[in-house]
């Protein structure tokens, strides 16, 4: 062991079958705050420096291992073929490392709230105390279901109680078992090797491997946790929620002392793998997910979905969801707006309600201001996407790109066919399909000329509402000038739409 290592080996017993979870799904498996409950013991062991980390698996074997290869690829799978217990899942692991020496950190899979901290603060109180075994424990207010501490009357260790197995006294003791142990190698192989199966369950309990170690006078010890939520395991489905609670909230208080504002923690959901940098502001029912981050000065919400996506200073996203995206310094998005992967917003872009995006890069001080989709693009500085313009990317088969240069205005409800590209300072007319390139500074036009069919509606629909309020129209008043030159006083219908 280097010195750089606080133990020689962590174990995480992650075989259960979990089956309180109701689920297919192997119990620590179950994700919580942007991690698996794997995943997070394996995090908050992870800086004491382990030469090896062994995870005991059983049920969902599979699953778990090739979880493992995706999250923890130094730490190594063991399978205990046949669940017997916690102290036979203990001792498959070291059987795998005959050779090793020192302490070992052995720790529950399905708990979540573990930190580094109480990690830390049990290996050095198994140090100082020259212990040989080392027990984490809590003192909780209410201790149904959970392994019972029993001391001596001069307060020395000398038992852990399975609550299936104690008597009325001992259940009534609220000092528990945490079920993260530290134990020298050796000791720990020769007691494992050792226990008996005369209990409730038929099983090894790791637990009974303090009773021999304090009945034969080697030291033992016991370190107490200083939030007993950190010990706090999951077997159900509520349990899982009430984690999950207790792990965003604090998330939310790490924040918020660093200098983020949240208005409605109740309602605001942060994984623990995003960053958020002072002086943001998240609005009610903001969910941050992934490896997002928000810069300073952002606004994030209300009602917004962050995943993976990157908000730069002094951003906006508001009651948007967005998907694997950068949004810009000083970009707003929203509201109702749906950032697929691939979107990119350069500085002060505008992706404006009911907009869609997907693979596309929005050049400085562009916008798409409204009721579009934009899809396999290319964007320009300065240009100005019109209402209900669709960028149309798909031909069945495959995707086909859009560029449209700087300073571009596409009009109102303009369809672009890909593989197509307007060049920069052009113009599209409103209504227009664009199946060929249009060059720099010109117009597109792409539609029928307009006919009117005089007459129609009285002809057609004699009778209804818009017959009398057509022919009221038409009537000339009493008195009143005839009409002027065809075409005097009305004013052309713009091509283009603008953003106001």
């Amino acid at each position: 062991m280097s010195p750089q290592q606080a133990v020689a080996a962590v174990v995480v017993l992650a075989a259960g079958q979990g089956t309180r979870m109701r689920s297919t799904t192997p119990k620590v498996l179950h994700e919580m705050g942007g991690r698996s409950m794997l995943g997070h013991v394996l995090a908050a062991a992870a800086p004491l420096g382990a030469g090896t980390t062994l995870v005991v698996v059983g049920a969902g074997r599979e699953a778990v291992a090739e979880h493992l290869a995706a999250v923890a690829p130094a730490a190594r799978p063991v399978v205990q073929e046949e669940q017997r217990g916690s102290g036979h899942a203990a001792a498959v692991a070291l059987a795998a490392v005959p050779d090793l020496e020192g302490p070992v950190l052995v720790v529950n899979g399905d708990a979540p709230l573990l930190t580094t901290g109480t990690l830390t603060a049990l290996v050095d109180g198994h140090r100082a105390a020259d212990s040989v075994f080392t027990v984490l424990t809590a003192e909780v207010d209410d201790p149904t279901g959970l392994g019972r501490i029993v001391r001596g009357a001069d307060g020395d260790l000398l038992a852990i109680v399975e609550e299936r197995d104690a008597t009325d006294e001992q259940r009534a003791v609220r000092e528990v078992n945490a079920g993260v142990y530290v134990a020298n190698a050796a000791t720990l192989r020769r007691v494992l090797a050792g226990l008996a199966t005369d209990n409730a369950q038929g099983e090894q309990y790791l637990t009974d491997a303090l009773a021999p170690l304090a009945e034969g006078g080697a030291p033992v010890a016991a370190v107490r946790a200083a939030d007993p939520d950190d010990v706090l395991g999951c077997n159900d489905r509520r349990e899982l929620a009430a984690r999950r609670r207790t792990l965003n909230d604090r998330v939310l208080d790490e924040l918020m002392r660093s200098g983020v504002t949240v208005v409605d923690p109740a309602t605001t959901w942060v994984d623990v793998t995003v960053t958020v940098e002072p002086d943001a502001l998240l609005e009610p029912g903001v969910q941050l997910r992934g490896t997002t981050s928000v810069a300073t000065g952002a606004v994030v919400g209300p009602d917004t979905t962050l995943v993976d996506t990157a908000v730069g200073e002094g951003a906006s996203v508001v009651r948007s969801h967005v998907l694997g995206s950068a949004v810009g310094p000083q970009a707003t998005v929203g509201p109702f707006s749906y950032l697929r992967p691939g979107t990119d917003l350069a500085r002060g872009t505008k992706v404006g309600a009911f907009v869609e995006t997907k693979n596309v890069r929005v050049g400085e001080g562009s916008k798409v201001p409204h009721l579009s989709y934009v899809g396999d693009a290319t964007i320009g500085r300065g240009a100005n996407v019109g209402a209900a313009t669709v960028f149309v990317n798909y031909d069945g088969v495959a995707k086909h790109h859009t560029t449209i240069g700087d300073h571009v205005r596409i009009g109102s409800d303009t369809m672009l066919v890909a593989p197509v590209s307007v060049g920069d300072g052009a113009y599209t007319a409103a209504g227009s399909v664009i199946t060929q390139d249009v060059p720099p500074g010109a117009m597109g036009v792409a539609r029928a000329a307009q006919r009117n069919v005089a007459g129609w509606v009285g002809r057609r629909r004699p009778g209804t509402a818009a017959a009398q309020a057509a022919a009221a129209a038409t009537r000339p008043a009493e008195g009143a000038a005839g009409p002027g030159p065809e075409g005097a006083d009305r004013p052309a219908a713009p091509d283009v739409d603008h953003e106001q």
